[in-house]
C-alpha cells in the first residue's frame, strides 16, 4: 500500500494498482479490508490508513497493488460514539463504499439495528463492495435520443415483467430476461422504458402479512448503494456480473431504438430511522449525509421512510451529480425519474429553497444536458409542486392529469373543463411558468396505485395482503366497478370495463404531453385491487402473460392508438394549442358546458398551417361522451370530402379501431351517434 490520491472518490483502476478514496469528515481512523471474494468471512489483509499519509482534507485514500477483479473490500470507520451530536460511529461494522459498482449484503444482517447503547454488542455484518472490471463492448450502439414530443414511456419492474412462469423467458426476473420481451415492446410501439429502482436495495423481510408469511421489499425504493445495480436482477454467477448484464440490457434496448429511464431514489436510504441498519452513510458521516432532528439523534422525515438525505449539502450534492454522471457515461442510460423530487429542493433545515442548488446543478450539468429529467413533484413533507417544479428542463409526473381523466370518465359532474385542459397539455398548470406540454408526463396509472384493469374493477383498495390492516395506500382512487367489486364473468359488466379501459388509453394517447403507460395495462394486468403492492413479490405484482392472449383486443387497441398518435404529429406537438387550432362545442354545436352536469363534448383539431401535408396531418374530430346515454353529435364541416372513423370505443372489436388506410367513412353524413360512455376519433379524408 502507498498513499494514493484523494480523487476520484470510490475505486479507480490504475496502472499501478487500485486507488481507494472515501469521504469521512468526522472519522478519526479508517481501516480498508480486502477479501478474497464477497463470500469470505475474514479479510486476507487489512490496511490501517494513517491520517498523516492517507488523508487529504476529509478524504481517506490508499493505492493498493496486488488486488484483482472479483475481490471484495469494506471499510471500518472509527470515530466518537456520540449520538447526541449525531455521531454514532462504530468501528466493528463493515461499511460498503457509497461509490461501489457492485455490493453484497447478506440478508441475515440487513435488518440489524445500529443504535445500541453499547456498540460492542452489535452483531457483525458481512457487507462487501466488489472490485468490478468496467470494460464492456457496446458494439457501436448509441443513445436513441428520442425527442420529448415523440416519446411514449412504458413503466415497469425488472423482476415483475418476466418473473411469472407464463413469461416463457430463459432468464426470468432479470436484466437479461427483459431483453426477451423486446418484441412485445416494439410491437406495442413504446419508445422508452422506465424501470422502477434497479440500484442495490434492501430486499429483506419487512412485515408479517395477516397470513403469517414474511413479506419483502419488492418495489426497491429502499436504496443501499446508488452506483450498483441490484444483484438479484442478474442471472447466477459471481457478484459483479450484474454490471455487465445491466449494460447488455441497455445495449439491446438501444439497438431496438428504446431509451432507458431509471426511477432513482435520492430522498432517503435503506438505513431508515434510528432503529434501522447501518450500510454506509450513517457509519461514514451521519450529520453530513442526513437531515438530523433538533436533538441530533433523530432524523427529519420528508420521505415517509424514516430518514431524509441532506441533498443540498455540498458534499451530498457532489455525490448525487457523480452518481448521475456514472449512470449516463458508464451505463448509458437516457434519463431519470426522481422519486419524491421535492426533497431535492429542500435546504439543510428542510425548507423548500427558491433556487435549490442541486436542482440547478442537475439541470445545467454539461454531462447531463441531453438526459431526460422527470420529477415526482411532491414529497411526504407536504410539498406539492405539480406545475411549479423549479427549472424549465424538468418534466413532471402530472397527477392532476391522472385524477381529472379518471373522474371525467367515471362520470363525475363538473369535470368537462378540467378534462379539456388535460387533453390540451395542461396549459393551466405549465404555461404561466414558461413551460410546454412536454413538461407534463401524462399518466392514468403507475406503479403506485391501481392498475388500469383494477381502476375499472374496484371502488375501494384491497390491501389486506400487505399486513397493515388496510392503512396503507391511497384512499381515493376515483375508480368504479360497474356493478361488481372485483373479477366477474358477467358479460355486461365486462363490456363496460373494456370500453372504459379503451376510453382512458385513447385519452392518454390523444393528449398533448408525454404519455406514460403502466406495464401490463395493455393486457389488463391485475393486482386484485391492491393499490400499494410494494411488498408483494408474488403473483399479485408479476406480469401474468396469459392475460395477453386473453385480452388481445385491449393490446391491439393500445398498439393501434399509439400508432395513430405517431401518424398525427398535431397530437404530440411540443407547444400549446393556439386559439384557432381548436374548436370546442357541445353535441349540437353549442358552446360546451364546461362546469355543469353535461358530460359530452366535441373538439375540432386543425393541423398547423405550416409544413407539407404529410407533416401537418389531417383535421381531427374528437368526440367524448361520459354520460350514461347515447349522444348524437353534429359533425363540423371539413375541408376534405368526408370524415373517416379512426376509433370508436363504443363499437365491438375489430370495429373499435382501424389501422392506417382501413378507416371507413363515417356513417350518418353530418351527424355521428356515439354510444354511452364512449369516445370516437374521426379524421378528414377523401
Amino acid at each position: 500500500m502507498s498513499p494514493g490520491r484523494p480523487l476520484p472518490l470510490g475505486v479507480q483502476d490504475c496502472c499501478d494498482g487500485f486507488n481507494f478514496a472515501l469521504f469521512s469528515r468526522h472519522a478519526e481512523r479508517v481501516e480498508l479490508q480486502i477479501f478474497e471474494d464477497a463470500a469470505s468471512s475474514a479479510p486476507i489483509t487489512t490496511f490501517d490508513l494513517d491520517p498523516a499519509q492517507h488523508r487529504s482534507g476529509d478524504i481517506w485514500h490508499a493505492l493498493v497493488d496486488g488486488a484483482r477483479w472479483g475481490q471484495a473490500y469494506a471499510f471500518r470507520v472509527f470515530g466518537p460514539w456520540a449520538p447526541d451530536q449525531g455521531l454514532p460511529f462504530d468501528g466493528t461494522l463493515a461499511l460498503i463504499d457509497p461509490y461501489a459498482f457492485a455490493v453484497v449484503i447478506p440478508e441475515s444482517t440487513a435488518n440489524a439495528a445500529p443504535v445500541n447503547p453499547d456498540p460492542r454488542r452489535r452483531p457483525a455484518n458481512g457487507h462487501r463492495s466488489v472490485l468490478v472490471n468496467r470494460r464492456f463492448d457496446w458494439q457501436g450502439t448509441t443513445h436513441p435520443r428520442t425527442s420529448w414530443s415523440d416519446t411514449v414511456i412504458y413503466e415497469t419492474h425488472v423482476r415483475g415483467l418476466t418473473c411469472h412462469p407464463s413469461s416463457n423467458v430463459k432468464y426470468p426476473g432479470t436484466f437479461l430476461g427483459l431483453i426477451e420481451k423486446l418484441p412485445h415492446l416494439r410491437e406495442l410501439g413504446i419508445t422508452a422504458i422506465e424501470l422502477m429502482p434497479v440500484q442495490a436495495f434492501n430486499a429483506s423481510a419487512l412485515v408479517n402479512s395477516d397470513g403469517g408469511s414474511r413479506l419483502r421489499n419488492y418495489w426497491g425504493y429502499d436504496p443501499i448503494a446508488l452506483f450498483a445495480p441490484h444483484g438479484a436482477y442478474a442471472t447466477s454467477g459471481p457478484p459483479g456480473g450484474e454490471v455487465d448484464q445491466f449494460k447488455t440490457m441497455v445495449r439491446e434496448l438501444h439497438r431496438s431504438g428504446v431509451e432507458v429511464i431509471l426511477d432513482i431514489v435520492f430522498n432517503h436510504t435503506a438505513e431508515g430511522g434510528v432503529n434501522g441498519p447501518v450500510f454506509n452513510f450513517r457509519g461514514l458521516d451521519n450529520p453530513i449525509y442526513y437531515m438530523l432532528g433538533a436533538d441530533k439523534r433523530s432524523y427529519r422525515n420528508f420521505s415517509g421512510c424514516g430518514n431524509t438525505l441532506n441533498c443540498n449539502h455540498p458534499v451530498v450534492r457532489d455525490y448525487i451529480i457523480d452518481c448521475l454522471r456514472y449512470w449516463v457515461t458508464e451505463m448509458h442510460v437516457d434519463g431519470f425519474r426522481f422519486d419524491l423530487a421535492s426533497i431535492l429542493g429542500r435546504d439543510e433545515q428542510g425548507r423548500l429553497a427558491p433556487n435549490a442548488p442541486l436542482l440547478e446543478r442537475i439541470a445545467e450539468d454539461p454531462i447531463l444536458r441531453d438526459v431526460k429529467l422527470i420529477a415526482e413533484a411532491w414529497d411526504s413533507g407536504g410539498a406539492y409542486q405539480v406545475g411549479s417544479f423549479p427549472g424549465q428542463r424538468w418534466a413532471e409526473w402530472n397527477a392532476r392529469f391522472r385524477d381529472d381523466v379518471r373522474r371525467f370518465w367515471r362520470g363525475d359532474p363538473g369535470m368537462t373543463g378540467a378534462f379539456a385542459s388535460r387533453l390540451c397539455g395542461s396549459a393551466d398548470l405549465y404555461q404561466r411558468s414558461g413551460k410546454e406540454p412536454v413538461n407534463s408526463i401524462n399518466f392514468i396509472t403507475c406503479h403506485d396505485g391501481f392498475t388500469l384493469n383494477d381502476l375499472v374493477s374496484y371502488v375501494r383498495k384491497h390491501n389486506e395482503a400487505n399486513g397493515e390492516d388496510g392503512r396503507d395506500g391511497a384512499e381515493e382512487n376515483f375508480g368504479a366497478n360497474y356493478g361488481f367489486e372485483g373479477a366477474t364473468d358477467d358479460p355486461v359488466i365486462e363490456e363496460a370495463r373494456r370500453r372504459e379501459i379503451k376510453n382512458m388509453l385513447a385519452t392518454l394517447l390523444l393528449s398533448r404531453g408525454v404519455p406514460m403507460l403502466l406495464g401490463g395495462d395493455e393486457f389488463r394486468r391485475t393486482q386484485k385491487g391492491n393499490n400499494n403492492a410494494y411488498c408483494q413479490d408474488n403473483e399479485i405484482s408479476w406480469h401474468d402473460w396469459r392475460l395477453l392472449e386473453r385480452n388481445r383486443e385491449i393490446f391491439r387497441f393500445a398498439r393501434e392508438v399509439i400508432a395513430f398518435r405517431k401518424r398525427q404529429p398535431v397530437l404530440s406537438a411540443d407547444a400549446f394549442y393556439e386559439q384557432n387550432d381548436l374548436q370546442w362545442s357541445g353535441p349540437s354545436g353549442q358552446p360546451p358546458d364546461w362546469n355543469g352536469p353535461t358530460r359530452a363534448l366535441g373538439c375540432l383539431v386543425r393541423p398547423p398551417k405550416h409544413g407539407d401535408a404529410g407533416v401537418r396531418g389531417s383535421e381531427l374530430c374528437l368526440l367524448f361522451n361520459a354520460s350514461q346515454m347515447p349522444v348524437a353529435f353534429d359533425l363540423p364541416p371539413t375541408v376534405a370530402v368526408r370524415w373517416r372513423v379512426v376509433l370508436d370505443t363504443g363499437k365491438a372489436a375489430p370495429d373499435d379501431i382501424f389501422s392506417a388506410g382501413k378507416e371507413p367513412v363515417a356513417p350518418g353524413g353530418s351527424r355521428y351517434e356515439l354510444g354511452a360512455g364512449s369516445l370516437a376519433v374521426l379524421f378528414s379524408g377523401t
